[in-house]
Formats: C-alpha cells, sequence, structure tokens
C-alpha cells in the first residue's frame, strides 16, 4: 500500500471521532457549569444568612425578624429588588431563634436558618434522578449561622 492510500483511507475518521465523543464533552460541560452555579448560590445563600444573623446580633432580642428575613432574601432589608437566588423567599427563612448561656457573663446568641431552598437548574436532567426530586431540583440542607449577640 503506497502513501497515498493511507491517506485517503483515513481522510473523515477525525471528524467521526470528534462526532462520536461530543456528546459526552456537551454532558461534561452542563454538569459542571450545574455545579458551579449550585455552588455559586449556596455560598450566596449562606452570605447573606451570615448578613442576617450579624445584623440581628446588634438587635434587641425579638425585633427586626422582616427585616433580617429580607436580608436574607434580597440582601437588604427593605425588601425590594429581586430574591439573591433563583427561587428563595422570605418562606424559606426561618423565624430567628434567640438563646442565653451561662451565668456568668451570661451570653446571648442568634440564629438564623434558611430551610427547603430548592435549586434549580437551567437543564433539569443533567444531574439525573439520583440529586434531583420529581421535578429536577435539588434540595439543600438547612443552612444556618449562629452569632454571640451584642445585647
Amino acid at each position: 500500500m503506497d502513501t497515498r492510500q493511507k491517506g485517503v483511507s483515513q481522510k473523515g475518521t477525525a471528524m467521526v471521532e470528534f462526532a462520536l465523543i461530543l456528546p459526552l464533552l456537551l454532558l461534561l460541560t452542563f454538569v459542571t457549569t450545574e455545579f458551579g452555579r449550585a455552588i455559586y448560590q449556596y455560598n450566596t445563600i449562606t452570605k447573606s444568612v451570615r448578613d442576617a444573623v450579624r445584623y440581628l446580633s446588634l438587635q434587641t432580642p425579638g425585633t427586626h425578624i422582616t427585616e433580617a428575613q429580607n436580608l436574607v432574601v434580597y440582601g437588604n432589608i427593605a425588601g425590594t429588588g429581586t430574591p439573591l437566588a433563583l427561587g428563595l423567599s422570605t418562606s424559606n427563612v426561618l423565624t430567628p431563634t434567640w438563646q442565653t448561656a451561662g451565668a456568668n457573663p451570661l451570653i446571648n446568641t442568634v440564629t438564623v436558618t434558611v430551610s427547603g431552598y430548592k435549586f434549580i437548574p437551567l437543564y433539569s436532567s443533567v444531574f439525573g434522578l439520583a440529586f434531583t426530586d420529581a421535578s429536577g431540583k435539588i434540595t439543600y440542607s438547612n443552612i444556618s449561622a449562629t452569632m454571640r449577640s451584642s445585647i
């Protein structure tokens, strides 16, 4: 066999190989993108919960609950704008709790918790049924933060 015949027989091989591997590459791209979005939203909610608990730690216990819930969801105490995470609402923010411990000195703490938040992926089937519910959403476990209260 001379070299010209060998070159002709291999002409479309790279294109066929690319066509075979393309679906796997696209799947990996979509999974990576969705996983990154899920982590980003989790970190956004975690930061907003910390901001809310920091805000409440400077307030009188049992007050400013609505403002703290707005701070978690919207990033401001007024409750204006769009939610920081798609699908997050004030109903996901549990009522903050205050606790005291010790005697001398008395330590006051406040806890803010987000419960039942469901991440909404762009491609509902990309994670498969192992990680999602029937609607294709991923339910996060509770996200909470506790801080010592100054009051």
